[in-house]
């Protein structure tokens, strides 16, 4: 049987990824800090898919949170064929406004832990010649929407590194960039997102369902919607200070975020 990891796995697109390679006939790794909460979603998986859902409580801010996701990624006994790095949250604010230390802990989350996750399991991966990594971002990326965009923007510019790296060992990577989902990120954030238009959300299943298809394209990055496809690519080409003051008119603390 494939084994899947999810980080992040208990809501959103990580709760979305987990029922569709669920759905699909994988086993589940669910990794979330909330044990109770990780619990209920593996008891709900099983019954309904009928699949082996193995539960590991982490909190990925930590050393020994991020250690312990590690460890089971690289037990070639248990080997786990897709990776999600899915978990991540915002910070309210803006810069200088929100404390270092709640910005440091995002950069942990966002980019040490993606780090070194897909490292222990594309090392372990490229041993057994087959594997895929999707890397959740968003397209804050491209986009100048501060620590959270940064942190993302490190993100999709890692995976395209790592896919060339990799290319010819049989790990597939793919970086995810959606815009605003439909998910606890912003009411866990304190953001207020009731001026965004309604055709501005996505829906998590939906993204999931792009991603799979971008990753059977060979595609690297995966933009979601033509909407934020467009979006992206006017991005790429206008000057940030366009988009900055675009940001600051839509309101402070507005990071799309799957």
């Amino acid at each position: 049987m494939t084994t899947s990891l999810v980080t992040g796995a208990t809501a959103g697109i990580g709760a979305a990824f987990a029922r569709r390679l669920a759905a699909d006939g994988h086993g589940l790794v669910l990794v979330a800090r909330d044990a109770e909460r990780l619990a209920d979603s593996a008891a709900r998986l099983r019954e309904r898919y009928r699949v082996e859902v193995e539960t590991l409580p982490a909190d990925l801010a930590r050393d020994a949170g991020v250690a312990a996701v590690e460890a089971r990624l690289r037990d070639t006994a248990r080997p786990v064929d897709v990776l999600v790095n899915n978990a991540g949250f915002g910070n309210r604010g803006t810069y200088l406004k929100v404390p270092v230390e709640d910005e440091v802990r995002m950069l942990r989350v966002h980019c040490e832990a993606v780090l070194r996750l897909t490292s222990a399991a594309a090392e372990t991966m490229r041993g057994g010649g087959r594997g895929t990594v999707i890397n959740v971002a968003s397209v804050a990326a491209f986009m100048p929407r501060g620590t959270y965009g940064a942190s993302k923007a490190w993100v999709v510019r890692f995976t395209e590194n790592a896919a060339r790296e990799l290319r010819g060992s049989g790990v597939r990577m793919l970086a995810l960039c959606p815009g605003f989902v439909r998910t606890e990120f912003h009411a866990r954030a304190g953001m207020d997102a009731s001026r965004l238009p309604s055709f501005a959300w996505l829906d998590a299943d939906r993204v999931v369902a792009a991603a799979l298809r971008d990753l059977a394209r060979g595609r690297t990055v995966s933009v979601p919607s033509a909407r934020y496809k467009v979006a992206v690519a006017l991005a790429r080409h206008l000057p940030t200070s366009v988009f900055g003051a675009a940001s600051t008119r839509a309101g402070r603390g507005y990071d799309p975020r799957g």
